[in-house]
C-alpha cells in the first residue's frame, strides 16, 4: 500500500520538475522530452507517476504527445519586450519570469529536494482526524501544536528555553516583519544590518521608513567590532540585525569569538537585538554559537520562515519574543492572518517525527554537492575574471569582479542572452557591493551552467572600465 499512496503526492514534484525543464528549453522549436522510462528512473517514482503528471501539463497545452514517438514541449509565446523602467529589482523580478530565461539570481534552496509527499501524506491523515475546523480562525499567532513544536527547537536550556505563547506566525516573512515594525516603532528610528543583506528586508525597512545604517562585513567575513561600537556610541540604535548563522548572500559564517565579543558589546547598550535564522539550517556544518546562546532573552528576538528548508508550500514566517506579548497579539489579531491549520499541524508533526530532520540531512548534502559544482566550474573558467567567497551553506554565491566594471550593464548584457543574475547593488542601500554579484548554484545543468558562465565572463570583459 505504501508505494500507491507515495505516488498520489510525487506527481506533484514530477510536473515542476518537467515544467522546469520545459522552461529551460523555451524556444520556437517543438523539444522532445524524457520518455516515461528515462524519466521513473531518473527521479525514482513509478511510470504511472510520470504518465499523470505529463497528463496535466497535456491538459493545460504544455506538451503534446506523438504515438511511438514520446512528449514535446510546445513553444512558448515570444516576449521580447525587456523591462524598460529604472528600478535594478523590478527588473530582476520581471525578466525571472519571462519564458526562456536562465534564472541564475533565484534563493530557492528547498528546490533541490522536496519535501512535499510526507508533507502531503501527514495533511491527508490529519484530515481524517480533522474533518472540520468549526473556528478556523481561533488561533492569530499560529497553530498551537506548531507553535509548540517550534518552541521546543529552540529551547536549549532551563535559562534559554522558550514557550508556545513566545512564538507568532504570519502568513509570510514579509507581514512577520511588517508587525514587528509597528510593535516596535521603527519608522524615523535607526536600525543597523549586516551588509549585504537580503533585498526583501531592505526594501522592507526603506518602504517603512526606517533609517536603515548598514554594517558591512570584513572581506574575510569577521564581524567589524570596532564599527559597530562607533555606531552604538554615536547613533541612537532601536535595532540591530544579525545573522544567527550564515550571513546571506555572502554565505559565511562568523566565527564564535567575534560573535561573543559583538554580543558583550550590544549587553552594554539598551537597543533591540533581532536574530535573523532564515539560514542556520542550511549550513554545511554544525553552527557554532548564535547570539540567542550569548544575549539575555529580554532585548533579543527572532525570525525565521520555512520557505528556506519546505518550500513554497510553507511561506510561513515567524517570530519568537519574551517581550510584548500584549502588543504581539494584538498585532497578529488586527492583520488577521489566514493560515492553513491542517498545513500547521502537518509541519509540526514533521519537526516531532524527526521527518524535518531527515530532509535536512538529504537538503544539505545536495546542496553542498551542488556547490562544489558550482565552485569548481568557477575556478576552472573564470578563476581570474571572478573571485568569490568559499560558501558555507545555502544556495547561492557571492562573488566580486577582479576588475573594476559596470555590474548593472552586465546584467543588462546578459538578459540579451537570457541569462538573469542578481547585481550586487541590489544587497544594499547604500551603494556598496556594486563591483558583486550572486549567482545560484542549484538551478539548470552543467552545460546551462557553463554556457551562462562563458556568457558572464564576455560581458565582464566587454564591461570592464580602464
Amino acid at each position: 500500500m505504501k508505494e500507491p499512496r507515495e505516488s498520489v503526492f510525487a506527481y506533484q514534484a514530477v510536473y515542476r520538475y518537467l515544467t522546469s525543464i520545459i522552461d529551460e528549453s523555451a524556444s520556437d522549436l517543438h523539444v522532445r522530452l524524457p520518455s516515461l522510462r528515462h524519466l521513473a528512473e531518473r527521479l525514482n517514482v513509478s511510470i504511472s507517476t510520470i504518465q499523470y503528471a505529463y497528463s496535466l501539463l497535456e491538459k493545460e497545452g504544455r506538451v503534446y504527445s506523438v504515438a511511438k514517438s514520446g512528449y514535446y514541449a510546445l513553444p512558448a509565446p515570444a516576449i521580447n519586450v525587456l523591462y524598460q523602467g529604472n528600478d535594478l529589482l523590478e527588473s530582476v523580478y520581471v525578466n525571472a519570469r519571462r519564458p526562456g530565461m536562465l534564472v541564475l539570481c533565484s534563493d530557492e534552496p528547498a528546490l533541490l529536494q522536496s519535501i512535499d509527499s510526507p508533507l502531503l501524506l501527514q495533511e491527508r491523515e490529519l484530515l481524517r482526524q480533522y474533518p472540520r475546523q468549526p473556528q478556523p480562525n481561533s488561533q492569530p499567532c499560529g497553530e498551537l501544536e506548531l507553535r509548540m513544536a517550534l518552541a521546543a527547537r529552540y529551547t536549549t536550556s532551563p535559562v534559554r528555553c522558550w514557550h508556545a505563547d513566545d512564538v507568532y506566525i504570519g502568513a509570510d516573512l514579509r507581514g512577520v516583519l511588517e508587525i514587528l515594525i509597528a510593535v516596535l516603532g521603527l519608522k524615523d528610528a535607526v536600525v543597523v544590518v549586516e551588509s549585504p543583506c537580503d533585498w526583501v528586508i531592505l526594501r522592507l525597512f526603506q518602504g517603512a521608513g526606517v533609517r536603515v545604517i548598514e554594517w558591512p562585513l570584513q572581506a574575510n567575513g569577521k564581524l567589524h567590532h570596532d564599527r559597530l561600537k562607533h555606531l552604538l556610541e554615536t547613533e541612537p540604535v532601536r535595532l540591530v540585525m544579525v545573522s544567527s548563522g550564515l550571513n546571506m548572500p555572502r554565505g559565511s559564517q562568523a566565527p564564535d569569538e567575534d560573535r561573543q565579543a559583538v554580543a558583550q558589546l550590544l549587553e552594554r547598550h539598551e537597543c533591540w537585538v533581532l536574530e535573523n535564522d532564515c539560514y542556520t539550517e542550511l549550513g554545511f556544518e554544525a553552527p557554532g554559537v548564535r547570539f540567542r546562546d550569548l544575549l539575555a532573552p529580554q532585548r533579543l528576538m527572532i525570525f525565521s520562515t520555512f520557505e528556506k528548508i519546505i518550500g513554497p508550500e510553507a511561506p510561513y514566517g515567524y517570530l519568537l519574543s519574551r517581550q510584548l506579548s500584549g502588543e504581539w497579539q494584538r498585532h497578529f489579531l488586527l492583520r488577521a492572518f489566514r493560515l492553513s491549520s491542517i498545513r500547521q499541524k502537518a509541519i509540526a508533526r514533521l519537526y516531532s517525527n524527526g521527518r524535518i530532520d531527515q530532509h535536512l540531512q538529504l537538503l544539505r548534502r545536495r546542496l553542498k554537492e551542488s556547490k562544489t559544482r558550482m565552485t569548481h566550474l568557477l575556478q576552472e573558467r573564470m578563476g581570474e575574471t571572478l573571485q568569490f567567497v568559499e560558501p558555507q551553506g545555502g544556495a547561492t554565491i557571492w562573488l566580486r569582479s577582479s576588475r573594476r566594471v559596470d555590474v548593472r550593464q552586465v546584467f543588462e548584457r546578459l538578459l540579451n542572452e537570457q541569462v538573469v543574475i542578481a547585481p550586487g547593488e541590489l544587497f544594499s542601500l547604500q551603494g556598496l557591493h556594486t563591483q558583486h554579484l550572486r549567482l545560484s548554484h542549484n538551478v539548470g545543468s552543467e552545460h546551462d551552467l557553463v554556457t551562462a558562465l562563458s556568457l558572464l565572463g564576455d560581458a565582464l570583459r566587454r564591461e570592464a572600465i580602464d
